[in-house]
């Protein structure tokens, strides 16, 4: 679990590709202290796994599911990633639960600034947009934010400078692909309530039913 307030940008140093899979080297400082292998890292909302790392860089294996449902298969070495560290239980909770499954991508397709603050739309898909609400939380690229619109395509969120400058959103441009992962707790709610509403089966009363229940 993560809080979505990243702790690092990190670099990627190198990329082996697969058929469909990747190994991916990340340049880190932060997120390297007391880091051990299978520490989970998230990297731009993805969970993944430590599998080597050395003072000042980790590696982590990105199978093919992860590569088609996020935007890790567009980095290359130099692209920059946001970077925060498994929630420890003693944390502050200072932005929302993420668990770093990502639901699937948006792409950017508006930036325009107010004041102190930037405004980023993101165009996505209705399978995720359905969860989306306003004032409710989204992570993207892995960073806590708040919705502040929503209809049927898009979304906005307006981000603080600090938010800006210390996460890879600072570089981000329109046509930009981002990934996303919904508050979970709307999809546990819909999963519950498709499992309440689904039809019961009915019995027929016979002589064994009658039995069954006392008669």
């Amino acid at each position: 679990m993560f809080t979505g307030l990243i702790e690092e940008i990190g670099e990627i140093k190198s990329i082996a590709k697969g058929a469909k899979s990747a190994r991916i080297t990340i340049k880190a400082e932060k997120v390297m202290l007391g880091v051990e292998l299978g520490d989970s890292i998230s990297t731009n909302g993805v969970c993944l796994t430590v599998t080597e790392f050395n003072k000042n860089s980790f590696s982590v294996d990105v199978m093919a599911e992860t590569i088609r449902s996020s935007n890790l298969g567009k980095l290359k070495p130099g692209s920059y990633v946001n970077l925060e560290r498994a929630l420890r239980a003693s944390d502050r909770l200072g932005g929302h639960i993420v668990s770093g499954h990502i639901d699937g991508i948006g792409t950017i397709v508006d930036l325009y600034s107010e004041d102190n603050a930037t405004w980023v739309s993101v165009e996505t898909s209705k399978d995720i947009l359905k969860y989306i609400v306003h004032k409710g939380s989204i992570a993207m690229d892995g960073i806590s934010l708040t919705v502040a619109y929503v209809n049927e395509n898009i979304f906005k969120v307006s981000i603080i400078p600090h938010t800006k400058g210390e996460t890879t959103l600072v570089t981000k441009k329109i046509g930009d692909v981002v990934n996303l992962e919904s508050d979970m707790m709307a999809k546990y709610v819909e999963k519950l309530l498709i499992y309440g509403n689904a039809p019961k089966e009915k019995k027929p009363i016979n002589m064994s039913f009658l039995e069954e229940n006392g008669f």
